[in-house]
Order: C-alpha cells, then structure tokens, then sequence
C-alpha cells in the first residue's frame, strides 16, 4: 500500500511542476511516507525526521504522511516543532496545498471516506507491477492491530473505479496487477442499482485485459477466503498460483486472544480447496511470536503449523505493543528475551521450509517478471509465479523481455538462478 501511496504522491507532485531528487540537500519538498504496524517502525520515522532537521536546506518542507502521521497526529508537532505537515493515508492528496502556501502547517488526519482517489491525477506511466487498492481500512479489530485506528473502518471502491485504474495501469506498462487491501478479499461493493461486486468480481474483469499477463491480490482474512475466490484460482489463468493467507497463531488459544479466526479446521479446510482448485498453489503467511500469555505450548502449536502447511515464504515478528490497541493494555505479556528465542525458532523452521520449496523448484521451467539488474550491476533479477527472487547472468541482456520463460538450475533459502528458455 505505501508503493502505490508513494507513486501516486510522486505522480501528484509531478502534476505541479516538481521533479524527485535523491539529493537531500537540494530537496524543496520531503516527504516522509510512513508504517505503524510496529513500535520499531515508528521510531524509525522520528530517527529519520531528526536527521533530515540537521541535513535539509532551511527553506525545505519537510513532514510526515501515512500511519505515523494518524497515529501521532498534532503530537508530530511538538516532538519536531520544524514540521510542516502531518496528513493521514486518506488525506495525502493535499500536499499541493502546502505549495500554494508554504508558510502554513498543515494537519489532516481525517479517515472519513475515499477522497483522494478521486483528486489524484491519473498515472502517465506506469512499472511493470501496478499496485491497485479496492480498499481501505479493516473491521475485524485483531486485537494486536493498529490498523483500524490508523487507517480507519472498511471502505471499497466503487467496481467501475477500480477496473478504469486496471485499464490505465495495463495501457500504460504494467503487465502485472497486485489488488490491495488490509482486507483485500473482504471487498465488497453495491452499485446504485444494488449490484454486489466481491474480489472475484473484480479478477474475473481485470483477466480480459489483454495486457495484463499476471494477477494477484494482497493481503488476505481466512474467513474472507469465499467459494467464488477460490474457484478464481481454477478457472482464471492469470491469476498466480500464490496466496498469502496471514495465520499469525498456530494455537487456537491465542487466536481467540488476538480475535482472530480460532477455528483451525476450518483453516485447513481452506488451504485443502485452494488445492483442489490449482494443484500447484503455493501459501505464505505472517506470524507473531510473543503474544500475551503465549506459553511454551502454544508457541510449539505455532511451529507445529508452521510444519503441517508448509508456508514457503513469510513474514514473522516479535509481538509490537501498539497504542489503541487491546493486546497492549492485556495481563502477562511476554519478555523481549523470550520473544527473540521464539522468533529464532520459529524462523528456523520457516527458513527449512522456504529451502525445500526453492529446492523442489530445480529443473522446473517458470514463466517470470522481470524486474531489473541487481545492486552488483552483474545479474539480471526476475520474480516466479510463487514470488521467489530468480537470478540470471547479465549475459542474457541481450535478450531481455518483460516475462521470460527461465529454467532453474539453482536454489538456496533466499532465491533461485535460472538460465533462460530462448
């Protein structure tokens, strides 16, 4: 979500006469476009708003946007009293206020509805993955989040609004589109003719693009994982056979704690239909370690899953009290020791399945993204079907093409290498 709020910021920004600069120094205008999901993050961003006071030029605007800004609000100002803005997700698109008027501090926190889709300019040029939200903000209240205080209650998009940015992303570059959500496949919009559109919808549509050759959609609820999505999974082509479908607890227990779905069987009666629906689908997940009362059992329940599914790539993280949350104010918690102990252990399981997946992958022919030359400048750097990083030599770039059909002749935990299929 905060790569398509950066481009369409840029896009912004651009649209009133402003180039980006990698220079600080020189930058009239920094922007810093920010995370709360975790209390890690958002000392990053005060660390981040201290050294650009000592390094910006004096007439520099500086300030904050995303969840930081939501989160903090007027606060912002007295922590780093040199701030000129401070604008919520929702409230971003008003930036260009700030250049009318730069003499003026600007504070919006505002969550209240979908504004700033409809005063962002329509991109010009678009990368080859194209970031495209059908909502924001979550209802389900996980007692661990911060997300319905930072981004506020369930809002989607109107269907049409959402296929008209698909076609312009496709007609502009992108041959990849990733839909957004913090509940992406709770999506759900009635028209003024009382017409229901869902995330299946919403794929079913966007597969007729011609120029679109991949879809996938980010991130999911298990309970939201409907028979019409999952049957998408069978019946349209385009779309990747990869999922992440966020468990965060293996214990039942703690599921509860976090008011999460607690119901494991069902869970698995999930995974087992997205199976049947595409044979080759693969599952990632997010895991956190360190809840509140967690005990040793409940943690081996969360490395037992871990085992059972087979994730084969995700995302896992020590328990981040947040403020306006519940699991921050709950009885027991957890120390930073034995969190980071737990984290250990279950990353080591996570990381054993991730190297076998990789490792089952040599000798397979994958139909991959191409995403650029790597840091080295000496390989070129490819995405699979399954989101797994594909490195090639440098030698092939005479025969670049923005999907590549790549045998893989090497794997390890972190990526694979491949050969080109001419």
């Amino acid at each position: 979500m905060n790569v398509y709020d950066g481009q369409r910021i840029a896009t912004m920004l651009e649209a009133h006469n402003m180039i980006q600069t990698d220079d600080l120094s020189e930058a009239d205008l920094i922007i810093l476009n920010t995370c709360a999901v975790r209390e890690k993050a958002t000392n990053k961003v005060y660390s981040a708003l201290g050294r650009i006071r000592k390094a910006k030029k004096p007439t520099a605007l500086f300030g904050i946007v995303g969840c930081v800004a939501r989160e903090s609000g007027s606060d912002a100002f007295k922590r780093i009293p040199e701030l000129n803005f401070v604008l919520g997700p929702q409230s971003y698109h008003k930036l260009p206020e700030l250049i009318k008027d730069p003499a003026s501090k600007l504070l919006n926190i505002d969550l209240t509805g979908l504004e700033k889709f409809d005063e962002l300019p329509t991109m010009q040029q678009t990368p080859l993955v194209a970031y495209i939200p059908v909502q924001e903000g979550c209802n389900h209240c996980c007692t661990y989040c911060i997300v319905p205080y930072t981004r506020g209650r369930e809002l989607s998009r109107p269907f049409d609004d959402i296929i008209k940015d698909t076609i312009n992303a496709a007609n502009t570059g992108a041959i990849e589109i990733c839909f957004l959500g913090q509940n992406v496949n709770g999506y759900k919009y009635t028209d003024p003719a009382g017409k229901i559109f869902k995330l299946s919808d919403v794929i079913r549509e966007t597969a007729k693009i011609d120029n679109v050759k991949r879809i996938r959609f980010t991130s999911s609820y298990p309970t939201e994982m409907t028979d019409d999505l999952i049957d998408m999974f069978a019946t349209e082509s385009k779309l990747l056979p990869f999922l992440n479908m966020p468990i965060q607890s293996g214990s039942e227990r703690i599921l509860k704690l976090m008011h999460r779905p607690d119901n494991l069987k069902m869970y698995f009666n999930i995974v087992d239909k997205l199976k049947q629906a595409r044979p080759d689908i693969q599952i990632s997940s997010d895991f956190i370690v360190g809840f509140p009362d967690e005990t040793e059992e409940d943690f081996q329940c969360t490395v037992d899953i871990a085992k059972k599914i087979k994730y084969i790539n995700s995302y896992s993280f020590k328990y981040s009290p947040r403020p306006h949350t519940a699991a921050a104010i709950m009885p027991n918690q957890i120390s930073e020791q034995i969190k980071s102990v737990r984290l250990q252990l279950l990353d080591s399981q996570l990381n054993i399945n991730q190297r076998e997946f990789n490792l089952s992958c040599i000798g397979k022919e994958m139909l991959c993204l191409f995403e650029g030359p790597d840091k080295t400048g000496t390989k070129l750097v490819y995405r699979t079907p399954y989101m797994q990083q594909c490195i090639i030599d440098k030698k092939h770039d005479d025969n670049i093409t923005s999907l590549q059909m790549i045998k893989i002749t090497e794997a390890n935990k972190s990526c694979l290498k491949g050969e080109p299929i001419k």
